[in-house]
């Protein structure tokens, strides 16, 4: 996983380096899904997706820290927020209405 894939001018890429861009990637995406939800709406939302992305990449970013980099500053950078969006998604799912209907773009999208 440490070996070199590929050397593009002076960045070496790794398989764990792919793993943290891509953790990274989706980690900053929340925000463009953030954006778009408020804009939307017309007023601030943060739509269900925000928080899986966040688990998501966080997940991947925290992986590359430990087993990639073992980089103990961006395990505990990663490791607070990817906690919060954990919580957040099963207090979404604890309590969400009954009556609530998934739509293509998430309930926040009504």
């Amino acid at each position: 996983m440490h070996e070199a894939l590929a050397n593009l001018h002076l960045l070496t890429l790794t398989p764990w380096k792919i793993i943290g861009l891509l953790g990274t990637l989706l980690f900053t995406a929340r925000w463009f899904v953030q954006f778009y939800a408020t804009k939307k709406n017309k007023r601030v939302t943060v739509p269900m997706s925000f928080w899986y992305l966040s688990v998501s990449g966080s997940v991947l970013t925290l992986a590359y820290f430990i087993w990639g980099k073992n980089d103990s500053v961006g395990i505990i950078q990663t490791a607070f927020p990817m906690l919060v969006s954990i919580y957040n998604v099963f207090a979404h799912l604890k309590n969400r209405d009954a009556n609530e209907t998934v739509t293509p773009g998430g309930p926040e999208d009504r």
